[in-house]
């Protein structure tokens, strides 16, 4: 089995990444304008199997094509080179907050609770969400 640093090493990593990046921005830009892959490919002066190949991730980019691809969907083509090295030890730190992320809850806003007494026994009415929540009996 190979390592994620030893994957983060590999040009097929780079590639698939690279080709999934397009397939999202071209997926987005076909659903916010409400075109179809025919629209788009007339829109580009090409034909719809060459969408079709973008949108199936069998398209091996030229250097011109992806940044005329990335400007036909209103895409600043911007690449960024960093240190490989660096960005293996990124990569594991973000991989190591995600892991224990989801051992702390966190939150943005404080959330004011209403106690009310009535028809329900020891109650708590969270009123932002309307929802009745019962204590957990000891």
């Amino acid at each position: 089995m190979i390592t994620r640093e030893e994957l983060l090493k590999t040009q097929e990593y780079w590639f698939e990444t690279l080709q999934n990046d397009i397939y999202r921005i071209v997926a987005e830009y076909l659903e916010n304008e409400k075109i179809n892959q025919s629209q788009l490919a007339e829109k580009l002066g090409v034909s719809r199997g060459y969408i079709s190949q973008i949108m199936n991730g069998n398209f091996n980019y030229t250097l011109k094509k992806l940044i005329e691809l990335s400007l036909a969907v209103n895409k600043a083509p911007s690449f960024e080179f960093k240190n490989l090295n660096d960005f293996i030890k990124e990569d594991q730190n973000n991989r190591f907050e995600m892991k224990y992320m989801q051992f702390f809850n966190i939150t943005s806003e404080p959330t004011t609770l209403h106690i009310q007494s009535g028809n329900t026994n020891s109650s708590v009415n969270v009123k932002a969400s309307g929802k009745i929540y019962k204590p957990i009996a000891a």
